[in-house]
């Protein structure tokens, strides 16, 4: 065959295969006539995580991840079979950076889209359903702080002139406007910076026709609405200023805004406010807001960035007489989405109308809840590189078909919060990686994208865990981490495997940089008993013995002396963290256990060994579900905890990454135990060999992966999860390479590293791959019940070192798999 029609034979059969047609050994020659693979760019499945109908549902890809470089000439003519798509800036850097479109889902529904790149151009979309605009006068003259005369026109961006302020009839309404079909907002650009409401009686676009014929004209009831809102000295409805521990000082004083149109388009706008040399707090800033709409929302996007480090950020609703302040639920992840909301008669529109306002954040985003004299206050804390993400809405009952009461406004704001937790389940295959992938893996190409993950992640972001850089995944400057630790040492893993000495430098470059000469460990605190502290000492360890440096074997003997002081339950298990008192995870055994052995073995004549080994035999003994052979995710002795069964003191579910923290002990735990110590080996040996076949049990049959549940695949919400996956295929390729397990087991192993390559590998224009579908985290405690719903409303995110590490680690026992034919 020729180049092309191999690559056209590959496409069809992926495609076929994705869609759960035809195997890559069946005759895929029908899909082949029917494709015309020439113009597909990607094809992706999304499925609703709510049991409620979710419309105009915005789903974006960014152009990388669906393998298009940013200068391809097929982006502009993308099409899909949505309701209405676009073109977008999401990062409102002035480049289109990705699609965005509207799908509409029945519960718990899964869609099927194809994206191409049709020769006719993009899809149409039916009608402008969001509008952003700035609109200044021309032609006119300054007399002393009002503009008199001229005409309003439109500019994508403005400066205003120094002797701009309220009232001065330079803008029109004031400020940048951005509507929906559902509810318009406008900012007013000014000293006062509040934020204030159109209320619209009608879907069609209103903004270009409001203010035209005077400032005071969009304050009385007209056939598109009105301006609803009396903002008065407050914030308004989710405007931004900062808490000084009394009152909320509105950004008034600043050397000047600036305001520019980021989109403006039929389901997608955007607006960027600068406000330059905010005096605030004894300080002189920088801020940055952007802020965006969908079609079919009334919830405007909030993004927000400080210049500088600016504690007590605040977010308000403006707080009128007779309003009740509602709040959403607080007992969840902090990374979940709640609300604060006022409701009641404060409308303005003179029809004794209903209005509702809120505040939807993620709840660990929030500090405190308070109020002054005109505002309902959120007290914010930034992220660890200063933003700050929230939304705000407003729902007025005089809206086509628009919230009557409070309790449906209650239910309108749970329903929008779930949206924001758990957008819809995503799973991508794109052109270019279909055309990228060849199956079977040989062992080379296991060894291969081992080393391109590790490449892609150094050029992203590898470096920038070490002391003195940023976590991009949590957000906050870097910390001695056990996700640094199990990164690195996939890292050490492949330079082992390769001969390529590059990445231990790597690893030795950023793991070092947290130890000074005398062996202290930077920002590591002991007192903290935190289990998850230990798990980076086994680079300390596997430092120390290649290159014999005191200062790592310093550092490992703080880790050790934690062990030694370590609160344990009545059984001698290490509880997770002070915090967690009588707790034992899954996890903590990963982190803890493996770097016990080797140091014992090191440096104290394996004189701990047996407390290692008890670990493992605690969590057997009390985590192990007998009629699953699977282990739950945690269990509390005193059986007490929100999320403890009080009969057995264990959670509720098998999480798939705990249960993959567990089974990759087992098999490392092993390399530090000598062959002679059989008393001690054989106990582990025997839980891998009774796990393996509870694992592979609950595999998925058409893609050989695991769920984020991993007894529950059907239950809406439930996805295939890339942490837990490339754990699991760790742990079967090595104990099949180590002997522990039968040969029998090398074709789960083997299909589950395909299954990671075809469903989690995405392969960028640039050379550089990402993986996908990585759970956040998962915990329990402090707001984390434990309950299926909390499982499933973690992040879903990309480029998770808890999944890139395994997955680097699994390519490499793979490839000693495969070698092994």
């Amino acid at each position: 065959k020729s180049p092309k029609s191999v690559i056209t034979s590959i496409l069809a059969a992926g495609f076929m295969l994705f869609l759960g047609g035809c195997g890559p050994n069946e005759d895929s020659s029908q899909a082949n006539t029917e494709m015309r693979t020439s113009e597909d760019v990607a094809w992706a499945e999304l499925s609703s995580p709510s049991e409620f109908v979710r419309h105009d549902e915005p789903v974006y890809f960014s152009f990388k991840s669906l393998g298009l470089a940013d200068n391809d000439p097929r982006i502009n003519s993308l099409s899909v079979p949505s309701k209405a798509s676009q073109l977008v800036d999401v990062d409102a850097d002035g480049e289109k950076d990705g699609l965005m479109m509207l799908l509409d889902f029945k519960p718990a529904e899964t869609i099927r889209i194809e994206i191409k790149a049709e020769a006719t151009g993009g899809a149409e979309n039916a009608k402008k359903r969001t509008q952003a605009e700035i609109s200044r006068k021309t032609g006119g003259e300054w007399q002393d702080r009002k503009y008199l005369g001229g005409a309003f026109e439109n500019v994508n961006e403005l400066v205003p002139p120094p002797q701009h302020t309220d009232h001065s009839e330079f803008i029109r309404y004031e400020g940048p406007g951005i509507e929906s079909d559902k509810v318009g907002y406008r900012i007013y650009l000014d000293w006062r910076n509040g934020f204030d409401i159109f209320g619209k009686k009608t879907p069609e676009m209103v903004l270009q026709n409001v203010g035209q014929d005077g400032f005071e004209s969009y304050h009385h009831m007209a056939d598109w609405g009105m301006d609803i809102l009396k903002v008065g000295d407050a914030l308004g409805v989710g405007g931004y200023g900062y808490w000084n521990g009394e009152k909320v000082e509105r950004v008034s004083n600043v050397d000047g805004w600036q305001a520019k149109v980021v989109e403006n388009g039929d389901i997608y706008s955007a607006l960027r406010i600068i406000y330059k040399g905010w005096q605030v707090a004894d300080k002189q800033v920088d801020l940055t807001s952007d802020i965006s709409m969908t079609a079919g929302s009334r919830l405007a996007h909030v993004r927000l960035e400080v210049s500088e480090e600016l504690p007590h950020i605040a977010i308000g609703l403006v707080k009128h007489e007779g309003t009740k302040l509602l709040q959403g639920d607080v007992n969840v992840s902090g990374y979940a989405w709640t609300y604060v909301a006022s409701y009641g008669k404060q409308s303005l529109s003179g029809e004794n109308d209903n209005l509702g306002m809120a505040l939807l954040f993620k709840r660990g985003s929030r500090d405190a809840q308070t109020e002054d004299a005109h505002n309902y206050v959120s007290v914010m804390e930034l992220t660890g590189n200063n933003q700050l993400e929230y939304y705000f809405v407003a729902a007025w009952d005089g809206e086509p078909n628009g919230i009557k009461s409070e309790q449906e406004f209650v239910a309108y704001l749970e329903r929008e919060a779930e949206r924001l937790t758990m957008p819809p389940r995503t799973r991508l295959t794109t052109a270019l990686g279909l055309a990228s992938k060849t199956y079977p893996i040989t062992a080379e190409q296991a060894l291969a994208w081992s080393r391109k993950m590790a490449d892609s992640e150094l050029e992203r972001s590898t470096l920038k865990y070490a002391y003195g850089g940023f976590d991009v995944m949590r957000k906050r400057p870097a910390f001695w981490e056990y996700t640094t630790g199990l990164q690195l040492q996939a890292y050490y893993d492949l330079a082992e495997a390769t001969g390529k000495r590059g990445y231990a430098e790597t690893a030795e470059q950023v793991i070092g940089s947290f130890v000074a000469d005398d062996g202290a460990i930077r920002t590591y605190k002991e007192d903290k008993f935190n289990i998850d502290s230990i798990n980076s000492g086994k680079m300390l360890l596997r430092l120390y013995e290649d290159e014999d440096t005191e200062k790592y074997r310093l550092a490992a003997e703080h880790l050790r002396r934690q062990l030694e002081k370590h609160p344990r339950t009545s059984e001698g298990a290490f509880w997770h963290k002070k915090i967690y008192p009588y707790q034992v995870w899954l996890d903590g055994v990963y982190m803890g256990m493996p770097f016990l052995a080797h140091y014992s073995v090191l440096f104290e004549e394996g004189a701990s060994l047996e407390e290692a080994v008890n670990e493992f035999k605690v969590v057997h003994k009390h985590l192990r579900d007998p009629e699953t052979g699977l282990y739950f995710h945690a269990w509390d002795e005193k059986k007490v905890q929100e999320w403890a069964d009080p009969e057995t003191g264990r959670s509720r579910f098998f999480w798939s990454r705990g249960l993959g923290w567990f089974a990759m002990a087992l098999v490392d735990i092993l390399d530090y135990i000598p062959e002679d110590k059989k008393e001690l080996r054989e106990p582990l040996i025997e839980m891998i060999r009774e796990l393996a076949p509870a694992v592979v049990k609950v595999q998925d049959a058409g893609t050989g992966l695991w769920y984020q549940i991993l007894d529950q695949p059907d239950r809406t919400g439930n996805y295939l999860e890339s942490s837990g996956s490339s754990m699991f295929v760790y742990m079967l390729a090595k104990a099949v390479n180590q002997g522990y397990l039968p040969s029998s087991y090398k074709e789960a192993a083997i299909k589950g590293y395909e299954g990671i390559i075809r469903e989690f590998i995405n392969v960028h224009p640039d050379g550089t791959i990402s993986i996908t579908n990585a759970c956040t985290v998962a915990g329990l405690g402090f707001g984390r019940n434990g309950s299926y719903r909390y499982y499933m409303s973690e992040p879903v995110v990309d480029n998770d070192p808890k999944a890139l590490g395994p997955f680097i680690m699994a390519g490499v026992e793979i490839s000693k798999l495969l070698e092994g034919n």
